[in-house]
């Protein structure tokens, strides 16, 4: 059988995020279990209620499916999506995605419908596509990954949701306020390809997403992520208003407008803080889940490692405003 084909009666092991509400999740089941019997296929689902649990689940779920020669399917948002493609990776089987998160840059940019039903109904469809992954050490990435001001960002975009609403509009107007908030300069020095280079900056974020690079506006580095390399971006040294007049211009579509962002691609990189720290721990975010690393960061892309289930043309939109936040 060609490695890009399913048997045919292959089974789905879905994990749920239950995410926001008993009815929503209610819903979510019944819509994905009468597409997949109107189809006469067989899918096992477990919902997560407990995000604690969501890593025990993902793997157990992930041997079921490499025992039955089947598919481990992820549904919810990118942090869902992130923690079961770790396990299917490390599995070795194939993968699909029911995207239901604020932007689910990973399931648009590879054109999986955001409508639930449309999603299952593709994903019944679809074909095995070999998808590079980016590494944080022991942590693998499908979106980006960053430390320094990133995580807390994308900590009090969270707070702000589960207060405001779960809207691209509400994690905008916190990334602003998150802005405008005090805040301290990383030193680090990076080493690539056998040269050490030194920098500070307010957040060091690595991209493996055509998509987001596209829409804040990096298009000249989007090309680099096509073939098989990851993308690092880092604000130069500046205040308040400065990091707000970028936000605002990654917002716009306008952040590789001007040299106020060090950019470039690689394929491996090594990011250290200044001896005096030692192991230092630092807050770091990888597909939106904050977690406390030791330093030194290990960034490397991992080609052709995650077997996907895709079959729509990857693609974007124009929502460029709230996107960006």
């Amino acid at each position: 059988m060609p490695t890009n084909a399913l048997r045919p009666d292959a089974h789905f092991f879905i994990v749920l995020n239950a995410g926001s509400g008993h009815s929503e999740t209610e819903e979510r089941i019944s819509t994905i279990r009468t597409v997949m019997e109107d189809a006469g296929r067989v899918c096992h689902l477990e919902v997560v209620n407990q995000p604690e649990h969501l890593e025990r689940i993902a793997r157990e779920m992930a041997a079921r499916a490499v025992a039955e020669d089947g598919v481990l399917v992820a549904a919810g948002g990118d942090g869902t999506i992130n923690t079961v493609a770790h396990q299917a990776v490390l599995a070795g089987c194939p993968f699909g995605v029911l995207p239901q998160g604020t932007f689910n840059y990973f399931g648009r940019t590879h054109g999986i419908p955001e409508d639930l039903a449309e999603a299952v109904h593709a994903l019944l469809r679809a074909e095995v596509r070999p998808v590079q992954v980016g590494l944080l050490n022991n942590k693998i990435f499908l979106v980006n990954a960053s430390v320094g001001l990133y995580p807390k960002l994308l900590e009090e975009r969270e707070h702000d949701k589960r207060q405001y609403g779960r809207s691209r509009f509400v994690a905008f107007l916190s990334a602003i306020k998150m802005a405008l908030r005090p805040h301290r300069h990383l030193r680090i020095s990076l080493e690539l390809d056998g040269k050490e280079r030194r920098l500070r900056t307010t957040t060091l974020f690595v991209g493996n997403n055509r998509l987001q690079m596209e829409q804040v506006g990096m298009e000249q580095l989007t090309e680099a992520v096509e073939e098989g390399q990851l993308v690092a971006l880092a604000p130069k040294p500046m205040g308040k208003l400065g990091l707000l007049g970028l936000l605002v211009k990654g917002a716009f579509g306008k952040l590789g407008q001007g040299d106020d962002v060090v950019a470039f691609a690689f394929k491996r990189m090594t990011v250290k803080t200044p001896s005096v720290y030692g192991r230092k721990r630092l807050k770091v975010a990888a597909d939106g889940e904050v977690s406390n690393m030791a330093t030194p960061f290990e960034f490397q892309v991992l080609e052709g490692r995650l077997k996907l289930l895709a079959s729509g043309a990857a693609h974007g939109d124009s929502r460029k405003v709230e996107d960006a936040a």
